[in-house]
């Protein structure tokens, strides 16, 4: 961990953010197929057990692979944070591949290689693709929340399930391609 890490991290405890480490967490699978999180701290009496356990990506464009909170909902049906990993790489392999997993049950994400057409129609925009999975068709509100700028050049966008279409770097798209997608997609 270097300095900057130390102070961002500092700066996220002070205002709640628990971090989490591989010497007093530990991430399972038990009942039902259900990941669950075991905590020892100094300062608790014993240890806390969280059942039913998912994952969400803090920053999932800047930072996809940091800051992942762990998080499980509460009797009353609301989610709670039982604290952030920092960096997953610093725990036990099977812990990050459960994980990994319960982010990609989580979130659905796919790379755009090529923009065969774009419609709009009311308030719209439907999508043909091409991604590494094969063809895909997808609907988007034609609405500037609905990107986020990915790099330098690429661009994320979110279907009307929430779902992540990412393209890498919009100018190493073809020609015909980008202009399909800047047709509409222009901020």
């Amino acid at each position: 961990m270097n300095v900057t890490d130390n102070h961002r991290r500092k700066d996220l405890a002070e205002v709640g953010v628990r971090f989490l480490d591989p010497e007093t967490t530990r991430i399972f699978v038990a009942a039902h197929d259900l990941l669950h999180v075991q905590l020892e701290a100094p300062d608790w009496e014993g240890e806390r057990l969280y059942r039913g356990v998912f994952a969400v990506m803090a920053f999932p464009i800047s930072c996809p692979d940091r800051f992942i909170s762990l998080r499980f909902f509460e009797e009353n049906n609301r989610d709670k944070e039982i604290g952030m990993i920092d960096d997953p790489n610093r725990f036990p392999a099977e812990a990050q591949t459960l994980i990994r997993r319960s982010l990609a049950r989580h979130y659905f994400e796919q790379r755009i290689a090529r923009v065969r057409s774009v419609d709009f129609k009311f308030g719209l925009l439907f999508f043909e693709v091409e991604t590494a999975h094969g063809p895909r068709e997808f609907q988007m509100r034609w609405r500037y929340d609905r990107t986020q700028d990915f790099g330098e050049n690429g661009k994320v966008l979110l279907d009307v399930y929430e779902n992540r279409f990412i393209i890498p770097d919009v100018s190493a798209l073809p020609k015909a391609d980008r202009e399909a997608l800047t047709r509409y997609i222009y901020w």
